[in-house]
């Protein structure tokens, strides 16, 4: 039996003394952003943007990250909303999108660089191996809370969820595939990838415009959630209802293979142009976003 069938969540709560309660979701998404600051200041440095920008711009990108996942999702789950639109709120129950949070982080930082006047791509491109990395400690919390996992499987690595987290369809099963530990694990590769590609860029060995790195993580993410998604039993579905969205489509596959395009397309034009990288003695100068 694998070890995640024998070691199940443990729960949601880390800590609980009287009413005071730690969640392990809440921990992973502090540990995500403490690692994202730390790692998108020093590649910053390295491409000769201020590393305080990072830090002023981090708690504004969390909260507009935050409301773009919330929103998204309510949107696509009206119906669970229409009646009583105060629940719109109560975001501790569960209920965010990470499209919807690309969408929120992605508008912050252009305001962001309109307010602070700083080209809005080179700065793209060193939060972006951040983000992958954050996507990956974060999806954890999906195992703490027994939650984002996949159909049933007898396959070695599979799941135990407690039927209290099961759905009402799969009630009589007892394991299944730990999408959440699938996308942690691609998100990984997602966050060396964009690594490797920007050390080899820093020292002049491959030629990435600004805006390049953005592109390549839209379309590594995209291309493992595309596969991904197709093995949640819970996804947000146009035109149909989970688990399977017979009939209609899978927003997650849907808005991955439109990252996928748009970051293919972003990609060529850039190469195509043959923008270099801002000279890091003119990063003030450049053009915004």
């Amino acid at each position: 039996m694998s070890v995640l069938a024998v070691f199940t969540s443990p729960g949601p709560l880390a800590f609980q003394w009287g009413p005071l309660a730690l969640r392990w979701y809440g921990l992973l998404i502090a540990l995500a952003v403490l690692v994202g600051l730390l790692l998108s200041s020093r590649l910053a440095k390295a491409r000769g943007i201020d590393p305080a920008l990072i830090a002023d711009l981090l708690p504004l990108l969390v909260l507009g990250a935050v409301i773009g996942a919330r929103l998204y999702y309510v949107v696509l789950e009206w119906r669970q909303y229409a009646s009583n639109w105060v629940d719109v709120l109560s975001i501790w129950r569960g209920g965010i999108a990470i499209h919807g949070a690309l969408i929120g982080g992605v508008l912050t930082t252009i305001l962001f660089c309109r307010w602070r006047r700083q080209p809005f791509w080179p700065l793209l491109d060193v939060l972006v191996p951040s983000v992958a990395l954050g996507q990956a400690i974060g999806r954890w919390g999906n195992f703490f809370n027994s939650e984002a996992y996949g159909l049933p499987t007898d396959l070695p690595w599979k799941l135990k969820i407690p039927a209290a987290n099961r759905t009402p369809e799969f009630l009589e099963q007892l394991y299944f595939h730990p999408t959440f530990l699938y996308e942690s694990i691609w998100n990984l590769g997602v966050a060396a990838l964009l690594l490797v590609l920007f050390r080899q860029a820093s020292r002049g060995r491959i030629r990435l415009p600004a805006g390049a790195l953005s592109c390549v993580y839209l379309m590594a993410y995209s291309s493992g959630r595309v596969w991904i998604e197709g093995l949640r039993i819970d996804p947000l579905c146009l035109f149909a209802e989970p688990p399977f969205c017979e009939g209609g489509i899978r927003m997650a596959q849907l808005m991955s293979l439109v990252l996928i395009a748009l970051g293919g397309l972003g990609l060529w034009w850039l190469l195509r142009r043959g923008r270099p990288l801002p000279d890091p003695a003119g990063m003030g100068s450049g053009a915004g976003a």
